[in-house]
């Protein structure tokens, strides 16, 4: 049986990406589950922008187009913006975060999400995402590039 991630190693850092998801070119993961689409960072994103420390995500009954500010996320090394991959409204906020906003760097893909969508018109929004391999692909040449500017 296939794992549920794919792996790549640079350097000396290992990034996994879950394969049951969709993915910006920016690292924003989205996953289907009964028709909503739940919405975290990818490890390799989590990893490059450090420890977090503070996560601010919009509020239930937000109404977002994709690429609207989804959330800030605080970290030891920057404030990064996440943009919303789809457009709809959120359902539902993972408010673990307020207490163990840490949970995205252990576990980006599970207890680490950010928030569910009910998303407006998901075969739209899907055109401009990646499948894991593609985002596989992109994300190494990433973490390359991070690697040779040191």
């Amino acid at each position: 049986m296939a794992s549920v991630f794919l792996e790549t190693t640079v350097d000396k850092f290992v990034f996994r990406v879950r394969r049951d998801c969709w993915y910006s070119e920016f690292g924003v993961w989205v996953r289907l589950e009964d028709g909503s689409a739940r919405v975290g960072v990818s490890d390799y994103l989590q990893q490059a922008s450090g420890d977090v420390a503070f996560v601010d995500v919009q509020p239930a009954g937000t109404a977002l187009a994709a690429g609207d500010e989804l959330a800030s996320i605080e970290t030891a090394k920057a404030i990064l913006t996440v943009d919303s991959p789809v457009a709809g409204t959120i359902l539902q906020v993972n408010e673990a975060l307020d207490e163990s906003p840490e949970l995205i760097n252990q576990a980006p893909y599970d207890d680490g999400w950010l928030a569910v969508i009910e998303p407006r018109d998901w075969q739209s929004d899907r055109i401009n995402l990646l499948d894991a391999e593609r985002y596989l692909e992109v994300m190494r040449a990433q973490a390359l590039e991070q690697v040779k500017r040191g």
